[in-house]
């Protein structure tokens, strides 16, 4: 039997590398790595997802996408036939976000954001206090690999103003139950991680290896 194809999107700015604990049985799955590439001018999310999609050579392939990722794969799976839509710490349609997204996206406020500030992380740094904050910057820092202003301010839009408002159905949601950028108050039918982060990826990398195999292979998921 020929291995399942298992193309992984990493989220907002963040490089492929996300993904490097992460294990999948090697007699069943193949794992590719995507990237994010530089948006072209008023480049539309359903071209830039055309675009991502025509990497995967692979046919009926499990698309797994973290965050903005996990939003990403949901648009590229309406142009090529998957096996599996699988997305992590994210949402499947606009009505699971947070409040705050949403008047964002009514006042455009989105648009006051600096991201030269959010790029400099080492300047970020400076202003930070306490072992989690750092921690995490340290994280931040090293798997942050697009630092590209104009791809920034193109991806925050394409979040905050994605049209989508009936979730598919067939869409597989990971979740953890302390994510504080899609908050699981807001977040309808998926399965919860518990004290998972919207950084789970990285640092419940043990839990996804115990159990991403079997929602792939359609076998036993423990919610523990």
């Amino acid at each position: 039997m020929s291995k399942i194809p298992v193309y992984f999107m990493p989220g907002l700015a963040a490089s492929a590398s996300i993904f490097e604990r992460i294990q999948l049985p090697e007699a069943d799955c193949e794992i590719h790595l995507l990237e994010w590439e530089i948006p072209l001018a008023k480049e539309s999310l359903d071209d830039y997802a055309k675009r991502i999609a025509k990497k995967i050579k692979r046919e009926n392939p499990v698309l797994v996408g973290v965050s903005f990722g996990g939003i990403l794969v949901q648009e590229m799976a309406k142009h090529i036939n998957v096996r599996k839509v699988i997305i992590i710490s994210s949402v499947k349609s606009n009505l699971e976000f947070p409040r705050r997204m949403k008047i964002a996206k009514t006042t455009k406020a989105y648009k006051l954001i600096p991201m030269s500030l959010i790029l400099n992380l080492e300047n970020l740094a400076k202003f930070s206090f306490g072992a989690k904050i750092t921690h995490r910057l340290k994280l931040y820092k090293k798997f942050l690999s697009v630092r590209d202003i104009g791809y920034l301010e193109w991806a925050v839009e394409k979040v905050i103003l994605w049209e989508r408002t009936v979730a598919d159905e067939s869409v597989i949601h990971i979740h953890g139950d302390m994510d504080d950028v899609f908050p699981i108050k807001y977040i309808k039918e998926c399965t919860v991680v518990k004290g998972g982060s919207h950084i789970m990826i990285l640092n419940k990398y043990r839990w996804f290896n115990a159990n991403l195999a079997a929602v792939i292979l359609d076998t036993k998921v423990s919610v523990d």
